[in-house]
């Protein structure tokens, strides 16, 4: 009995490897994922092509392997750890498989005013470096525009999920975004008329977490940039003008999540 089950047993791995050979199973990541690594290894392709010397080098090497992923959709990195993105389910996973950051600061002004403020989202690009324009449209959606690594330009279309007057926003990006994202921002009581401002935020960086690591060696550090906004806007609603800062202010880190 014994032996019939493990002959069926591998009869039947044997069918299903054959299946998923006829299926394409090599390839690993998903048609998104393709699409933000070719993008990714071309500006990474150009700019070590630019830069030239030894980093030039390292530069263009990388994005060659990402030219490489985008083009036949297989990764090696994903082959050694078991990781399938291109299954059909790719699109449910949404950001709930990207970075999650969370960061706070505690600004010298009542709630009301905070949240009348950020709720009007074209004001956020006084205060978000990355942005570069939002514009509202009726039924609490948007669209947005924001700097990328390299010189890049991203585009997403989102829509507010979540409103709880003078206390939070939540939103989340819509189909066909350059960066699937979602995020909140709650507004709370503080000590002597402070007010305590959390953001959290979760996307998916183009080419996963690859490209995350990437754009970090480029020089954008997502949690950093949020740290830095989060202070600029401190700066802004307390005196009336948002300067540069550094990094370091903010009471919480980023943190990452199982995904890609």
């Amino acid at each position: 009995m014994e032996i019939a089950k493990m002959t069926q047993g591998a009869a039947d791995k044997a069918q299903q490897e054959e299946k998923n050979a006829q299926a394409g199973f090599d390839i690993n990541v998903g048609d998104m994922e393709r699409w933000a690594s070719g993008f990714a290894g071309a500006a990474l392709g150009l700019l070590g092509l630019k830069r030239g010397g030894l980093l030039g080098l390292a530069l263009a090497g990388v994005g060659g392997s990402l030219l490489y992923r985008g083009a036949t959709g297989k990764c090696h990195l994903y082959n050694a750890l078991g990781i399938n993105t291109a299954g059909a389910n790719e699109k449910g996973k949404g950001v709930q498989q990207g970075i999650l950051i969370t960061k706070s600061v505690v600004i010298r002004k009542p709630r009301a005013e905070l949240f009348r403020f950020w709720r009007d989202f074209t004001n956020l690009p006084q205060f978000m470096k990355d942005l570069e324009s939002v514009e509202c449209f009726e039924g609490n959606k948007s669209h947005w525009v924001a700097k990328g690594p390299m010189n890049t330009t991203l585009e997403w279309d989102a829509e507010i999920i979540n409103e709880v007057p003078d206390e939070l926003i939540a939103w989340q990006s819509l189909e066909n975004a350059d960066v699937r994202n979602a995020g909140s921002v709650h507004f709370t009581d503080n000590l002597g008329g402070e007010t305590h401002v959390k953001v959290t935020m979760q996307y998916l960086p183009p080419a996963g977490r690859l490209g995350d690591k990437v754009s970090k060696w480029a020089g954008t550090n997502p949690a950093e940039l949020l740290e830095e906004n989060l202070q600029r806007f401190k700066q802004l609603m307390e005196s009336g003008g948002a300067q540069e800062v550094s990094a370091g202010s903010a009471d919480e880190g980023a943190v990452g999540v199982s995904g890609t």
